[in-house]
Parts: C-alpha cells; structure tokens; sequence
C-alpha cells in the first residue's frame, strides 16, 4: 500500500512496485488508508509523513496499535532526512524510513527486505 497525499508520488511508487510485479493499493490520505487497511490487509505500507488531516506519524501509530496491523511493516515516506524526522518515524512505530524521491530500487528493496512470501 502507498498511501501519500501528492498524485505525482502515489503514481510513480505504483508504476515502480507494479514493473516489479507487486499489486499496489493507494490511498490519499490516513483516513482514506485505514478503512483499506482494514478491508485489504497489504503486507507492507509505505506512508508520506506530511498530509492533511491524519499525518503519517498519526497513521502509523494508529496502525501499530491494532492488534490485528502491528507486525505489517510500515515504511515512512519523506522529503525531510534529518535526525529528529526519523526519530519521530521510529517512535510511532516505523520500520524503515526512505527519502524521497525514492527510486524503484529502493522500494523494491524495502518490500524485499520486509515482505517474506
């Protein structure tokens, strides 16, 4: 799942994972993604830390509090590479940070790395 609020982001991540053979779920914004979440359940979601409403800080902790989404890798998603924003990242609960812009590699590798099929 990609969940950011930027169309141009959420489509270049799906171009990227489809060519490497991954079905992609989207959503725009936190409030959006939580009810897909709940019907889907994706095995990994890569999540934009600045949106409206829900931010992805907000999303995540929300996601690892359910008991059923905890173990789902959760990958966050920003612009910003400073300590403080990874920091942040890790206490709601994140397993990985990549900045953007994020190549196909880099999102190829995380799945790999976190998605055990």
């Amino acid at each position: 799942m990609v969940i950011d609020d930027s169309n141009t982001i959420r489509r270049s991540a799906e171009i990227f994972l489809k060519n490497a053979g991954y079905a992609v779920i989207l959503a725009e914004d936190g409030f959006d993604a939580l009810s897909k979440i709940a019907d889907q359940h994706p095995q990994i979601i890569f999540i934009d830390i600045m949106m409206p409403r829900l931010d992805g800080y907000q999303t995540c902790s929300l996601i690892k509090r359910n008991d059923r989404f905890k173990s789902t890798p959760v990958i966050m998603l920003s612009s910003k590479d400073g300590l403080f924003d990874r920091a942040r990242g890790r206490m709601a609960g994140s397993d990985e940070y990549l900045t953007k812009p994020f190549t196909q590699e880099t999102l190829v590798a995380a799945v790999t790395e976190y998605v055990k099929i």
